[in-house]
């Protein structure tokens, strides 16, 4: 595997809320930086700060000696890599190609296979921390696959990351993040219940943060989150849409190892119901919304 130096170009496909923020980490630290979004105007802010376009992944994968990507759902991260004209189609034999999208565990297993036909590492690599962390650079990174590899990737990873762990083999970093998105999922039907418990009751909403944040019920969601939902913004660190698409995931990987997850299943029906009401586009806190109606 080729090893990633400062010389390194370090491909970057996904410059929206979070991949702007860890492109431009890579940026700072005076990588090479090659990007390409679907729309090309999220990634403008990139360009200006020196980063390279090019207008497919193909070419991404073409000039690049290593390639992160973090995109939407499954369906893009499949043919982003093995599409017909995919990125482990055309990066150079030793090169590395790391994949931070919250996706599926099956579909991370496949991709690193094709990978290592082919020459190329691969790596899942999904993250936690939302639109803060990738800003203030302190995302928790949960990775799978070969763990030479992992070595190999560790210092760019920590530079986007402060809390970098090898969880194991292909695969293993989204079961992680499926772990993740499974505590959330009961997490934020628990912060939104107790913000509008605190509201009904006549409380102050931040009085009540200063006293509960600090002990048993302290959560990422609560310190993060709930002070938002009393501001009642609402605008994406995460967004619902994407959300959804997470807690299918681990509802599908859930019933295949026959695992009940109650908790999973209700704040899948009521996120479902929030986007069917309009707020898909929302950030993860307009959960609240759903309930005060």
């Amino acid at each position: 595997m080729k090893d990633i130096t400062k010389q390194s170009v370090i491909g970057f496909i996904g410059t929206g809320v979070m991949g702007q923020s860890m492109a431009g980490h890579l940026l700072e630290t005076g990588y090479q930086v090659v990007v390409y979004n679907r729309t090309k105007e999220k990634a403008s802010k990139l360009i200006h700060r020196g980063a390279k376009w090019a207008d497919t992944p193909r070419k991404v994968a073409e000039i690049s000696d290593a390639v992160i990507t973090i995109v939407g759902y499954p369906t893009d991260v499949e043919e982003i890599y093995l599409g017909e004209n995919g990125i482990l189609h055309h990066l150079t034999r030793g090169s590395l190609a790391i994949d931070m999208t919250t996706s599926s565990p099956k579909l991370a297993e496949r991709i690193f296979e094709v990978g290592k036909d082919k020459g190329i590492s691969t790596l899942d690599a999904p993250v936690s921390g939302g639109d803060i962390g990738a800003k203030e650079a302190r995302l928790s990174i949960m990775v799978g696959g070969d763990e030479e590899s992992f070595e190999t990737a560790k210092p760019l990873l920590d530079l986007l990351g402060s809390n970098v762990v090898y969880q194991g083999k292909a695969g293993a970093g989204q079961h992680t993040k499926m772990c993740n998105q499974i505590t959330i999922a009961s997490n934020m039907m628990g912060v939104s219940e107790a913000l509008l418990y605190a509201k009904k009751s006549g409380l102050n909403p931040d009085n009540v943060l200063k006293s509960i944040t600090s002990g048993a019920a302290g959560s990422w969601s609560l310190s993060n989150l709930v002070p938002r939902m009393i501001d009642e913004d609402y605008a994406p660190g995460f967004y619902v849409k994407h959300f959804i698409k997470d807690l299918k995931i681990a509802l599908e990987s859930s019933r295949e190892m026959g695992i009940k997850t109650p908790g999973l299943e209700l704040a899948l029906s009521l996120y479902e119901e929030l986007a069917q009401n309009g707020e898909e586009n929302s950030g993860t806190q307009a959960l609240i919304k759903l309930l005060e109606t």
